[in-house]
């Protein structure tokens, strides 16, 4: 399973427009310049793709392109749906997601939540699927835990007839408010299903908070780092 799907249509830094799918010089001056990692910095084609979930996406991106510090809000149920969890239960999911698992889509932080962007259906199939798990028995209690704690906090599904907060263009790094960890880059990111949620679900409340994990994304020296390695996007 590809982490992200390839695209062409991808502006990196220093890239030239290519084949007229650029949206203007305005975004390669605004999202060619920042000198935040690669990883948390969304690209033109990243916003082409954000934009594509609102009804007027031309509109969209100019304001955007007007606005580029301020946060925008999007619908979700089209292009993504959102799956909103506690940062630090975020944190470990993604941990699993890249050692072990397919990767991640997008994610974002947001008022001390970790938003995972996933495919389109995920809000409504989600919540049913943990159900079923913990039901047959594939969430077990948590040792010391209350009776019927299972370790997998209240998650926030957001699809069809919701909106969700993404963070700017640009972010200052000293600035709070919404920012990416993982941006979109790309016009066609892939996205996780409900399925591949529900596992890295189960890996973090089957696995110690404490316990060792291979290849871990944060650096030993920044324990808070919100920056992952994505070296593996296959």
């Amino acid at each position: 399973m590809s982490a992200w799907l390839p695209d062409e249509t991808t502006l990196q830094c220093g890239d030239a427009p290519r084949r007229g799918h650029d949206r203007g010089a305005g975004f390669l001056a605004l999202l060619g310049d920042q000198a935040a990692d690669r990883t948390a910095r969304i690209t033109a084609a990243g916003a082409a793709w954000l934009a594509g979930a609102s009804a007027y996406p031309r509109s969209t991106l100019t304001q955007w392109q007007a606005r580029p510090a301020s946060p925008g809000v999007l619908p979700c149920g089209s292009a993504f749906d959102v799956v909103n969890v506690p940062t630090l239960f975020g944190r470990r999911m993604l941990e699993h997601l890249w050692s072990d698992g397919p990767g991640s889509g997008p994610v974002a932080t947001h008022r001390g939540r970790m938003l995972l962007f996933a495919s389109p259906g995920t809000a409504q199939r989600l919540p049913s699927l943990l159900d079923w798990e913990e039901w047959g028995g594939g969430l077990e209690p948590r040792d010391g835990g209350p009776e019927g704690d299972t370790g997998v906090p209240p998650l926030l599904c957001h699809g069809t007839g919701d909106a969700v907060t993404v963070p700017p263009l640009t972010c200052d790094p000293a600035a709070a408010g919404p920012r990416w960890v993982v941006a979109p880059d790309t016009r066609s990111p892939w996205l996780p299903g409900p399925d591949v949620l529900l596992w890295a679900c189960v890996r973090v409340t089957r696995s110690a908070p404490d316990s060792a994990v291979r290849n871990p994304i944060f650096p030993t020296g920044d324990p808070d780092a919100n920056v992952y390695d994505v070296s593996r996007r296959r």
